[in-house]
């Protein structure tokens, strides 16, 4: 009895010990844990990144350094590290194929939000639509289209795709075709096509029209007219340049046809 006595107060000390030590370990070690996270947010570099991007990291080291203290605490208290590693592992491989298409989206957002292949405010065109960047977050980004709907993408779609930003260059290329009837002088309609667009207050002088004749059409000789702009003057010299034009093809006699086709009887 005094044996077994002996072996309950060893027993009980040395559980008491370790219980004791886990707990003070749990405390002190989540105390330094929360300390670590705010050192590292408020430092300068950190600050630097984007909102969503900081909060994700944040979280992120916050869970760390906790799984890093409770399985120090779980050896402290003689649980087995191989069994505590296993489920661990195996709990991240549940969460894993379970989460897969949010895990994508939380990839991509985190490539969005380092690497910026655009930005809030960016009229950027996708897979399925195009519209101006509203936000941008860790999962989705959404988009506001011109006729004022507002579209949400998964960042795993904006990742694997490609994705055109037109407000990156100050710069753009407004393209015109612009048909012509066979009958009038090539010269002419060269001629009218860059009176018309330079008389335009919006279009660049440098780097200055290009005007030629692109093809030789079934009804048409076709012209292509290229000129720059600055990127929000684009739609308003695309459109007055489409007016302008046929104003003064009318003015000079120059015809637009319809097509046509010549029939051929033979009796």
């Amino acid at each position: 009895m005094d044996e077994f006595l002996n072996f309950l107060a060893e027993t009980g000390t040395d559980f008491a010990l370790r219980l004791i030590g886990g707990i003070v370990l749990l405390f002190i070690g989540i105390k330094v844990s929360k300390k670590i996270v705010k050192i590292i947010d408020k430092s300068k570099k950190i600050q630097k990144i984007e909102p969503s991007v900081r909060t994700f990291l944040r979280s992120a080291l916050t869970i760390v350094l906790y799984a890093a203290v409770i399985s120090s605490a779980a050896i402290i208290w003689g649980i087995p590290t191989t069994s505590f590693m296993t489920v661990f592992a195996s709990a991240g491989v549940a969460v894993g194929l379970a989460l897969q298409g949010s895990l994508s989206n939380l990839a991509g957002g985190i490539m969005i939000l380092l690497f910026k292949p655009f930005k809030v405010g960016d009229y950027i065109e996708g897979v399925s639509c195009a519209g101006v960047v509203q936000e941008i977050t860790v999962m989705y980004t959404k988009l506001l289209t011109l006729d004022n709907k507002v579209v949400v993408i998964p960042n795993g779609t904006l990742t694997n795709s490609n994705i055109t930003d037109y407000s990156t260059m100050p710069l753009r290329r407004v393209d015109l075709t612009i048909s012509a009837s066979y009958g009038d002088d090539i010269d002419k309609v060269k001629s009218v096509l860059l009176k018309t667009v330079n008389a335009h207050e919006l279009v660049l002088k440098d780097p200055e029209p290009f005007v030629r004749l692109l093809a030789h059409k079934e009804s048409s000789l076709d012209y292509t007219v290229r000129v720059w702009v600055k990127g929000e003057d684009y739609w308003t010299v695309y459109f007055d340049l489409t007016e302008n034009i046929k104003k003064a093809f009318d003015a000079e006699g120059i015809s637009i046809p319809f097509r046509q086709l010549d029939v051929t009887i033979i009796k």
